[in-house]
């Protein structure tokens, strides 16, 4: 088999004179989670859809699974499982009752009892679906797009409302999958979510792809400066070595190329004139950082 699940060329899509999609270039590997992240009306869901089957492009070449997506053949669509931000479900059956239920359209589904194990109600397994946790219900929406045992995942917004403790939970979830052998195209706006999760991240803001790579080197972050910042717990006639004010609360702050040699540095000096260097914080620019300059500082989703 191939190891390009998902291979996109050129591809565009215009509403009338609007241009929503122009001409990008995705891929996804067999095995991976691959994380999409863009701001409202960047093109997002307009490239997922078509990824999907469920909207025609204007122009480019699309390959998912070996299948053009436009041309909705059933052998993709028994191999591709799809998460929606709300799937509505029977509220009177019981959790198995309802994997049960979608597996039955597949030739070939996973056992309800590895799919239930792999989302992790095991508890729950005869509750009925009225009675589940926000949580819980998410990880059935995630049992459903599993029954028919995909090769291909789409997680859109996995774990939107939830709780910390929940999200960390459902993390571990799709880390389940991977494990499984399953590939995974996530849509997420949190940030955290596809610095976990993501072995690879794309950004498109304004119907282009700006930025693609893993999580720890998107957009040059790894060669981006640290800051270093602190306040003295002494007013004291000698400056530290490095720094500038930066507010009007006597912090100082500096960006540096090497930490280490920085941190030292400052220590060293601290030590020599008997101070502390007070709420010392060395920190490197996030995911979100990066996210926030590639699209100009919109946090939103479409």
């Amino acid at each position: 088999m191939s190891d390009r699940v998902i291979d996109v060329r050129g591809l565009r899509k215009s509403y009338g004179d609007l241009e929503a999609v122009k001409g990008i270039d995705i891929h996804v590997d067999r095995g991976e989670v691959f994380a999409l992240l863009g701001p409202n009306g960047a093109g997002k869901t307009t490239t997922v859809e078509i990824l999907e089957g469920f909207r025609e492009r204007t122009a480019g070449d699309v390959d998912v699974l070996g299948h053009d997506p436009a041309d909705r053949a059933i052998d993709l669509r028994q191999r591709i499982g799809i998460v929606l931000q709300s799937t509505g479900v029977d509220p009177y059956l019981t959790v198995r009752e309802t994997i049960d239920l979608y597996a039955g359209y597949y030739p070939h589904p996973r056992s309800v009892d590895e799919v239930i194990e792999v989302v992790g109600l095991e508890e729950k397994r005869d509750a009925r679906v009225d009675k589940l946790s926000g949580g819980q219900q998410r990880r059935l929406d995630v049992a459903i797009g599993l029954a028919g045992d995909p090769e291909l995942l789409f997680l859109d917004e996995p774990t939107t409302g939830f709780d910390p403790s929940a999200r960390r939970l459902a993390w571990e979830m799709v880390k389940n999958l991977t494990a499984l052998g399953k590939t995974v195209f996530l849509t997420t706006h949190f940030m955290d979510e596809a610095q976990y999760l993501a072995s690879r991240v794309a950004v498109i803001a304004r119907g282009e792809i700006v930025a693609e790579g893993p999580p720890s080197t998107l957009g040059g972050r790894d060669t981006m400066q640290t800051v270093i910042r602190f306040r003295l717990s002494d007013h004291l006639d000698a400056m530290p070595p490095i720094g500038r004010i930066a507010t009007g609360d006597g912090t100082f702050e500096v960006h540096v190329d090497d930490a280490t040699e920085a941190v030292h540095e400052l220590t060293g000096w601290a030590l020599e004139h008997d101070t502390r260097l007070e709420r010392l914080e060395v920190t490197q620019p996030t995911l979100e950082d990066v996210y926030l300059e590639l699209t100009g500082g919109d946090r939103g989703t479409e």
